[in-house]
Order: C-alpha cells, then sequence, then structure tokens
C-alpha cells in the first residue's frame, strides 16, 4: 500500500484519510488540532477499533458523528491519555505502564501541560483502562494486534495490514531525543521496521509514512549526534540542526533535544 493512495473525507476541523486494503479500511484522521493528533481506525466487517484518542472537545464531538453505522468494539490508549469523554461505554485497552504513564508518569504531566495551555477546549479527563492487557497478541474486534511495550506505553503491529504504530516518525520533523544512547534506540526499531518490511509506519503527530521516510529519519538521527559531538553549547546546536534542516516543523521538539544533550 503506497502511502499516497488513499481517499479524503473532508471534515469541519479535521479531515479522514481512509485507505483501503479490501477486508480491512484503515482509517486516519488528521485531527489539524494544536498539537497535531492523529486518530487510526481500523474497520473490518462493520466493527472498529480506534488508536488512541482525539483530546480537544470539537474533535471528540466530530469523530463521534463520523463513527456513526460502525460498532466500536475497542480503543487502544497507548500514549495519549487525555480525552477520556470520547465513546464512553467502548472497552479501553492497554498495558500496565502506558496506564501508568497517563495516570501518575510523564503523559500525566503533558496533560496537565496541555490542559493549562488550552484551557476548556481541551479534555484533560483520563481514559480508564477496563482491559489490562500484555505484550504479544490480542484480538478486538475480529481483528489481531501484536502488542509491544516500550519504555513509556507500547507500539501496536496490525498484520492485516502490514502497518505498525508507535508513538513518533516524522521524515521531515524534528523529534524528542534524549541522548545519543535514546538516538540509537530509535534507529534500531527503524531499522526492524525496515527489515520486516512493513508497508506503513503510523504514528500519534504526522499522516502515515512508509520505509523510506524510516531511512530519513534514521539518516537524520545519525547526524543529530554528529551534530552535537562538535558543538560547544546547546544554542550552537540548535543553531546547526537549523541550518542544516530549514525546512523541518517542530521546533519546540528541537529546544527539547537541545536541552537534553546540553542541559
Amino acid at each position: 500500500m503506497n502511502k499516497n493512495t488513499f481517499s479524503t473525507v473532508t471534515l469541519n476541523k479535521g479531515e479522514m484519510n481512509v485507505y483501503d486494503f479490501g477486508a480491512v479500511k484503515l482509517h486516519a484522521y488528521k485531527t489539524n488540532d494544536f498539537i497535531d493528533d492523529e486518530v487510526f481506525i481500523l474497520e473490518k466487517n462493520g466493527k472498529a477499533v480506534i488508536l488512541e484518542s482525539p483530546c480537544f472537545y470539537d474533535n471528540i464531538r466530530e469523530l463521534t458523528a463520523y463513527l456513526k453505522g460502525l460498532q466500536v468494539e475497542g480503543m487502544l490508549i497507548a500514549y495519549h491519555g487525555a480525552g477520556a469523554s470520547f465513546l464512553p461505554g467502548v472497552p479501553r485497552y492497554a498495558t500496565r505502564n502506558a496506564l501508568e504513564y497517563s495516570e501518575n508518569g510523564g503523559g500525566k504531566a503533558l496533560i496537565e501541560n496541555f490542559a493549562g495551555a488550552f484551557g476548556e477546549i481541551f479534555d484533560a479527563s483520563v481514559h480508564q483502562i477496563t482491559h489490562v492487557i500484555e505484550a504479544g497478541k490480542v484480538t478486538i474486534g475480529g481483528m489481531d494486534f501484536v502488542i509491544k511495550q516500550t519504555q513509556d506505553a507500547f507500539d501496536v503491529e496490525i498484520p492485516e495490514i502490514n502497518a505498525v504504530y508507535t508513538h513518533m516518525l516524522g521524515h521531515d520533523c524534528h523529534s524528542i531525543v534524549a541522548s545519543p544512547a535514546h538516538a540509537d534506540g530509535i534507529i534500531a526499531e527503524l531499522r526492524s521496521y525496515i527489515a520486516r518490511g512493513f508497508c506503513l509506519i503510523l504514528t500519534s503527530h504526522y499522516t502515515p509514512e512508509d520505509l523510506k521516510d524510516a531511512q530519513t529519519k534514521i539518516d537524520y538521527l545519525e547526524n543529530l549526534k554528529g551534530i552535537a559531538a562538535n558543538c560547544p553549547d546547546r544554542d550552537s546546536f540548535r543553531a546547526e540542526v537549523g541550518k542544516q534542516y530549514p525546512g523541518y516543523s517542530g521546533q519546540n521538539y528541537l529546544d527539547m533535544t537541545a536541552g537534553f544533550f546540553f542541559g
């Protein structure tokens, strides 16, 4: 499946890009919210499973309306724990560490920061997990998902469409990189995607990407480490990265990376 082979449904705020795999359809919801969230819906035989949740009230209303006519069987809540008013009553699935991340860890801190920044338009309520899952295969709505636990939460492989979901990629966007070792970990994961031949990589803050995009991110991360090794401080690092990648979005992510590398 080519990442650009989709039909588009234009909504009032966001847009839905629909990939048709035959038995399964992937609905990729671009929220156009303040933090560029993406939400993914897997549809099979009139049933749906949702990956992540919108967290702004207008997106929640919009996606709820779009889903009418589908029987939503469950929701996988990994890195985005806010937005609990979305589809009340639908089963919520998460690993124990993802639950901890949203309720007490780094995810909770992010939710609190977003609530402070965006106020009443942001749904800061945290999803209550009804099904705690382990690493390995889980079947929801007649579809198999393979759960891979990560440091904060979990990634998801979707064998029926040969796709994988992870938190971030963004081939022309800066990334939050905590250290050279962290960069190496991301690189190793992306190389595993290439070796396994996934046709789509789904992420929380970008439209679906492919293996060429994964290689672009690997090259970026390798270069980022080299730039850091040759810069004396965060300002020179930030300036050099900006010079070499002038068209990249995510300046706030670059600022955070500079802080980590030169804290």
